[in-house]
């Protein structure tokens, strides 16, 4: 297709091709295969594999009852209470809005600002722990739905210096490459969970009591007390295997094919299906819940202002010290290792990664933006925003550029108004994609040092504590913890034996040292230091000899050290440039 080609090569050519860094740009650090329309195809990949976040946050952060009251008196924490289920419908319908557009702008600026392919929206998990935990159901947890937010919005600012500080860029970069690369990896599993659990995906496994997880599938009608299927309705939900042949097999084969906007294609076919309502893989079945849900979605153009919950942060603490502390320093160090992980791992899987640095391109830009979007966000009433792991959809269709990220956010801002349609895709159209998109972050486990158990122990329980848990966060605790305890003793007993007690191979081990190249202050700090007068700008112009008295300098403070190859490339600038 002649136009679309040229299409792409003008739109590369021009300044916003150069800005984004698109294929034919001319840029330096032009991306390799990313093109326009990729890109935008892309984005939208990354939406329909998010659009769940839309009605699932505010299904869950509703469950706290924000700032709806239930009396002390009541018995049943106000489950029977007609007045405050009404509140609760109204605080849902906030939430619907306050998720789009807290997605929108946050997964459009990480676009723009950062050039980064990955959309933000409030964190599954951060959700629950905010819902079932801080604020407990219905009000019943450790603060009130006011004073957790604002330990979210305090959380944010506390980020914004972090960033600035250089922190998270650096305990991004310190992390050891065995660590990073079984992050990308567990991250693929925890998202095929995902895809495989009732919530967000297909229903084909579910907690039990006797088994940490047992074999589903059947109808959540089916479902025992404990989430159990019994054995005579299990693998006998339509819906899942719908979900399975269209959104899982259909796909891949588009896929193998290379037939593009395969993923959208799936998510949109199973989704199309499961829409009328006397089918037996309706979307809205005749239930209380059904029936709202299909009011809702006839209405197909709806826009619901924030109401309730909208800047209604208690900042009047003191009645709350101890639970306040214990709520911001839980979301804190979750959120940053759950961020931090999300990022790495998806500038990784798009190739972004700058294997000398460890660092990705506008890393402090994303950080920034992930920061003050979980500030503004809690504004609106939300848990605290993240990076979503489902972003490997749209890398997976070709997406490189903050134009995927962009479009997202377009795509978001658009559901705002078309709330009924995009809050409507079933959690079995997604599900497999997430799959898909697991298996393509588990290749990352072929890089891995398996050769030397300091790194290989830490790698496989980062790899596998992610997803049995739950939790990104829990599986970088775990991963970094068990490696600095393995290496530190090694370390310990060479020492104290004078250099005669080693394992046999432990020269296969993966070097490590906290001086990275770059040195650990933020690059702008450094330019600044060094008098550039636009330090906020990066070096991609800087080559030739300016980039060896560079390197020089970084190796003569300790950061990075130049070889000789490196100086003798860069003596003569105009091969270099």
């Amino acid at each position: 297709m002649g136009w679309i080609h040229n299409t792409n090569l003008k739109i590369a050519q021009s300044p916003v091709g150069r800005y984004f860094r698109l294929d034919g740009s001319g840029h330096p650090k032009e991306r390799k295969g990313s093109y326009f329309f990729t890109e935008i195809r892309a984005g939208l990949a990354t939406f329909f594999a998010m659009a769940y976040i839309i009605s699932v946050n505010a299904s869950i952060t509703s469950q706290s009852g924000g700032t709806c009251v239930c009396p002390p008196t009541s018995t049943d924490l106000c489950d029977t209470d007609t007045e405050y289920l009404l509140c609760l419908q109204e605080v849902n319908r906030d939430l619907v809005t306050a998720t789009a557009a807290i997605a929108a702008l946050t997964s459009f600026c990480m676009g723009l600002f950062a050039n980064m392919p990955i959309a933000l929206a409030p964190g599954m998990g951060l959700n629950a722990y905010f819902a079932y935990t801080v604020v407990g159901y219905h009000g019943s947890g450790l603060v009130p739905y006011e004073v957790a937010l604002t330990a979210v919005f305090v959380e944010g600012f506390v980020f914004v210096a972090l960033t600035i500080l250089g922190i998270r860029q650096w305990l991004a970069r310190a992390i050891p490459a065995s660590i990073k690369l079984s992050t990308g990896v567990g991250i693929g599993l925890y998202l095929t969970i995902i895809g495989l659990t009732y919530s967000a995906g297909i229903g084909a496994i579910t907690g039990a009591q006797a088994t940490p997880l047992e074999l589903a599938g059947c109808a959540p009608e089916f479902l025992t007390e404990e989430g159990v299927c019994p054995n005579s309705e299990k693998m006998r939900n339509p819906t899942m295997w719908l979900g399975i042949f269209l959104g899982g097999f259909l796909t891949i084969c588009l896929m193998m094919y290379r037939v593009k906007g395969a993923i959208i294609f799936g998510i949109l076919l199973v989704s199309i299906i499961s829409w009328p309502r006397p089918t037996p893989v309706t979307y809205f079945p005749y239930t209380p819940l059904g029936n709202s849900s299909f009011d809702f979605f006839k209405k197909v153009v709806a826009f619901h202002p924030i109401g309730k919950i909208l800047a209604v942060q208690r900042w009047d603490v003191s009645g709350y010290g101890g639970q306040f502390g214990l709520a911001f320093i839980t979301f804190l160090y979750v959120d940053i290792l759950d961020c931090t992980g999300t990022l790495y791992s998806m500038a990784r899987f798009c190739g972004a990664i700058d294997e000398r640095t460890q660092d990705f391109e506008g890393s402090a830009v994303a950080y920034l933006v992930d920061a003050f979007g979980i500030s503004i966000g809690s504004l609106m009433g939300s848990p605290p925003v993240t990076a979503y792991i489902e972003s490997g959809a749209g890398i997976s269709e070709g997406g490189k550029t903050g134009l995927t990220a962009m479009c997202s956010g377009l795509a978001f801002f658009i559901s705002i108004f078309f709330a009924p349609i995009f809050a409507s895709i079933p959690p079995w159209a997604t599900g497999c994609t997430l799959i898909i998109v697991g298996s393509l972050m588990a290749q990352a486990a072929k890089d891995i040092n398996w050769r030397y158990m300091g790194d290989a122990i830490p790698a496989f329980l980062t790899i596998a504590v992610m997803p049995f848990t739950y939790s990104i966060a829990y599986g970088l605790i775990v991963g970094i913890l068990s490696y600095t305890l393995i290496n530190t003793i090694v370390y310990v007993i060479e020492k104290a034996s004078g250099g005669r007690i080693v394992p046999p191979n432990k020269h296969e081990k993966e070097p490590w040292t906290w001086r990275i190249p770059g040195g650990v202050l933020p690059g702008w700090l450094t330019r600044a230091a060094r008098g550039k007068k636009d330090f906020w700008k990066g070096d991609e112009q800087t080559t030739g000899i300016e980039e060896v008295v560079e390197r020089k300098s970084e190796a003569s403070s300790g950061a990075g050290r130049v070889g000789e190859a490196e100086v003798v490339k860069g003596e003569r600038p105009e091969k270099a440039a």
